[in-house]
């Protein structure tokens, strides 16, 4: 229980300032610290995670959000949220965790790089040009559901680059739009994995009451943060959380 309570509130504080990426530590959490097999963790992330993004979006509806770009991306990566949960059954467990661990790698390296924001034909609103990023926003939705629930991330640290450097949002607006496209996916990623799925309460309050109240918080507080000092930080835990991932995974 402690573990859990720990974790999730990790989790909340990572979900309430960058936007995004609180499942890739939620799963690797519950797996290694919590003690879950990776059938119950993946699941159990995507409903902890999509409650918590929900909360972290509530601060940020006032900012603005791209309601077009969010109903795309979210329906895009409905069905292919439910194909990756179908290819995921196929796999090896461990293969999982490593594919996980790969692809925390190359979210902590994109970290480390500023995003490049630029108004983009998705920030311009309906017409011609909103009609020219339509095929980026599905295929960033495809992306993304599939790696939801194939390994039961939310997405949200491939989302928010996503939408500011290919469909040109602005930083502000990309956070919360993410947050809320990170809600539709967990719920089409948690619905694929929710056959024969059973909440261990104890475990699952205990991680999702501290991911709420943190993301609540941190969402409040990010605010004040330069965005260089939370890019590295949150580099430097995917990288250790990754290197966690990968030797758990060898050995087992």
């Amino acid at each position: 229980m402690i573990p859990a309570l720990g974790f999730g509130l990790i989790v909340g504080i990572v979900l309430g300032v960058v936007g995004g990426g609180g499942s890739i530590i939620a799963v690797p959490a519950l797996v290694y610290g919590v003690g879950m097999s990776p059938a119950q963790a993946i699941p159990t992330s995507l409903l902890v995670v999509g409650v918590s993004s929900l909360a972290a979006l509530l601060p940020r509806v006032r900012e603005g959000l791209n309601w077009p770009v969010i109903a795309l991306v979210g329906a895009a990566g409905i069905p292919a949220a439910w194909g990756g949960a179908a290819l995921g059954r196929l796999l090896d467990p461990n293969i999982l965790m490593l594919a996980f661990a790969v692809i925390m790698m190359a979210a902590g390296i994109r970290m480390f790089r500023k995003p490049r924001e630029s108004e983009g034909s998705c920030s311009a609103g309906p017409g011609r040009a909103f009609r020219s990023c339509a095929p980026k926003a599905v295929g960033v939705g495809l992306l993304v559901g599939f790696l939801t629930g194939l390994l039961g991330v939310g997405g949200g640290f491939l989302i928010t680059p996503a939408l500011t450097i290919f469909l040109g949002l602005r930083m502000k607006q990309a956070v919360g739009t993410s947050l809320a496209i990170i809600v539709i996916n967990s719920a089409a990623g948690f619905s694929a994995h929710a056959a024969g799925y059973i909440i261990d309460w104890a475990t699952t309050l205990a991680f999702a009451v501290p991911a709420i109240l943190g993301s609540l918080v941190a969402a409040r507080l990010a605010r004040r943060l330069k965005d260089s000092h939370i890019r590295i930080s949150f580099a430097v835990l995917i990288f250790a959380v990754a290197a966690w991932v990968a030797a758990g995974t060898v050995t087992a």
